[in-house]
């Protein structure tokens, strides 16, 4: 059984990063396209970011520049380094799998002073 877990949520000021981890189990995850989602209260989800099996990668505009999606194949593992974050960036972030359609729990990001 597919399980996606996400870690590295939390409270950060604006103008902070923060490192999202999704660790990916029971499938071979190096052969699909995964991403990054979020959505904020009130709002529809929305793509952040995506990275396929071979690397390549697309963001959404409002967080190029910011935000950097990379893949360790060989842990199953997806991560969002986000940086220079505003209040805007906040939401529950979600980890997505292609080959199924597969997605984690989320893990909550808010951006506030």
């Amino acid at each position: 059984q597919v399980q996606l877990v996400e870690s590295g949520g939390g409270l950060v000021q604006p103008g902070g990063s923060l490192r999202l981890s999704c660790a990916a189990s029971g499938s071979s995850s190096s052969l699909y396209t995964m991403g990054w989602y979020r959505q904020a209260p009130g709002k529809q989800r929305e793509m952040v970011a995506i990275i396929t099996s071979g690397g390549g990668t697309k963001y959404a505009d409002s967080v190029k520049g910011r935000f950097t999606i990379t893949r360790d194949n060989a842990k199953k593992m997806v991560y969002l380094q986000m940086n220079s974050l505003n209040v805007e960036d906040t939401a529950i972030y979600y980890c997505r799998m292609w080959g199924g359609d597969y997605w984690g729990q989320g893990t909550q990001v808010t951006v506030s002073s």
